[in-house]
């Protein structure tokens, strides 16, 4: 017999506390908007009592999804369950997540609260939740480290005040596997009412065993796995969704447990949150990296081309790999173009779309063939921006061994232009000092990275910046076949989102 696992998604949450992870409503929105296309059955939207920018973004999903759970989370105070609540009480199916910490280290030296306080307030907290919804999840913070009959007592007390999901986090990745079955089998064993509710687990990879002590979690009897894409999160990171329901769907005469999720959609989703976040996906990760499928020894070549499964375990179309052979290039139009980008995940409005028609034309004029890397980087920098401030017109640079490094660049600002000519120790530098004199930032370049999008000397240079400026973070992307021109995109593409984070101080403040 197989059991239904609950996919809980914190991708939005918990994944967006990785450093630097900012977003701002609108790309919260898309990123929604494709995990419930996923099939997730729970989505964490945010923590609504951290900033006016939290709630707002949690009641845009509540009100706009219209199959998954959209939760929220809560302190167990009902001043923050209150808010909570207002943000998601629209939602088509609402849930109220509220926690307290567990562990006696957190107890003593965090809280300054005994066990009897603790239970009390979680009760309390519950109750109050279950007043508003029936829909009540209660997480036991650093359960992990607790004392394991103490946990079930605080369980069972919240199950008794209502929790409908009680969730058990190595909220620090200190667990091993068998002793995280083990404490699962013993929560399952020791709480009288379990079975009124779900049990859930959420781990975080410190050790790098976050999904091998979810799998463990389910195997045992946990029936809710929190996660997040690509595994993004606080610290080192949280389990990773793909890695889960994979391991589910692969080795489910084993694991005896499946979940819902439409498994094609995993990729297309996975370079969505990679692209609007900024955290690049190491090319060994599991599942979605790009060397998961890729096969290069001899011998695994030739069993390949012999039959797939001698070395692989997944066929690439069952994440949503593409297997469409359709070309694109100069002489593509518009239909073929919207059909490919829906085959890869992107379901544009029409304005969208002659946005990225146009720039995909720009570069099938330097390009022979455009890759789905291409069009990813197109619809990046194309539709995932907020209004520009700074537009790059004109970049021309000098470099060499025998020259001194100059820009010369002419930039549109609010519409004007502006032009001016600088030094740097190279040519992006020159590019990047000309940029900031222009437009008076004094921006801190916290992170410059540069990656190929594809193979051939005609590859796209996709740049990714991190600014930092009066306490705001801010995510650059650019992407050109001339890696110099992709530098500078991808700095302006920065400052007018730091731009757009003055304008709106309130929306990010939950996001540094």
């Amino acid at each position: 017999m197989t059991d239904r696992v609950i996919i809980f998604d914190t991708t939005l949450r918990d994944g967006e506390q990785s450093p630097g992870a900012s977003m701002n409503t609108a790309e919260k929105l898309r990123i929604a908007f494709q995990l419930e296309k996923l099939g997730v059955d729970v989505l964490e939207a945010g923590f609504p009592a951290a900033s006016e920018g939290d709630f707002e973004a949690v009641a845009q999903i509540a009100g706009r999804l219209k199959t998954t759970e959209v939760a929220a989370l809560a302190r167990a105070t009902r001043a923050d369950i209150d808010r909570a609540w207002q943000a998601v009480r629209h939602a088509a199916r609402p849930r109220l997540h509220t926690f307290i910490a567990t562990s006696d280290i957190h107890l003593q030296y965090k809280l300054k609260m005994s066990r009897d306080e603790v239970v009390e307030a979680a009760v309390d907290a519950v109750k109050h939740a279950k007043s508003l919804t029936d829909n009540v999840e209660f997480s036991a913070e650093d359960g992990s480290r607790s004392d394991r009959d103490y946990l079930c007592r605080v369980f069972a007390a919240a199950i008794d005040a209502g929790a409908t999901t009680v969730n058990l986090p190595d909220t620090v990745g200190y667990a091993i596997p068998e002793e995280f079955a083990a404490l699962v089998r013993h929560i399952c064993k020791h709480t009288p009412n379990i079975h009124k509710a779900i049990l859930s687990v959420h781990c975080h990879d410190d050790l790098g065993l976050a999904t091998a002590n979810t799998l463990s979690a389910i195997h045992a009897g946990a029936r809710q796995a929190e996660v997040t894409i690509n595994g993004i999160g606080e610290r080192a990171g949280n389990t990773s969704l793909e890695e889960v329901v994979m391991a589910l769907h692969t080795r489910a005469n084993f694991l005896k447990a499946a979940t819902g999720i439409k498994t094609e959609f995993i990729h297309p989703t996975s370079r969505l949150v990679s692209m609007i976040t900024g955290l690049l996906v190491q090319p060994n990760k599991a599942i979605v990296g790009a060397n998961a499928f890729a096969h290069e020894a001899g011998i695994h070549q030739d069993g390949i081309l012999k039959h797939p499964m001698t070395y692989e375990i997944m066929k690439p179309e069952t994440i949503g790999l593409s297997t469409n052979k359709l070309v694109l290039g100069k002489h593509s139009g518009r239909h073929a173009l919207r059909s490919h980008l829906k085959d890869l995940g992107y379901d544009l409005s029409d304005e969208e779309l002659n946005l990225v028609f146009t720039q995909f034309k720009e570069l099938a004029d330097k390009k022979k063939h455009v890759m789905d890397e291409d069009l990813e980087a197109i619809v990046a920098e194309g539709i995932l921006r907020t209004r520009d401030v700074f537009v790059l017109d004109y970049l021309h640079v000098t470099s060499g061994t025998t020259v001194l490094p100059m820009a010369s660049v002419r930039l549109m600002i609010n519409g004007r232009p502006a032009q001016d000519a600088g030094y740097g120790n190279g040519p992006i530098d020159a590019a990047y000092n000309t940029i900031a004199k222009l437009t008076g930032t004094n921006s801190e370049l916290l992170r410059f990275s540069i990656s190929a999008l594809t193979g051939g000397t005609d590859a796209m240079g996709e740049v990714t910046v991190r600014l930092r400026e009066n306490g705001l973070l801010a995510l650059g992307k650019g992407a050109d076949p001339d890696i110099i021109t992709a530098s500078a995109k991808a700095y302006i593409n920065g400052l007018n989102r730091m731009e757009y984070l003055k304008a709106h101080p309130m929306q990010e403040a939950a996001m540094l």
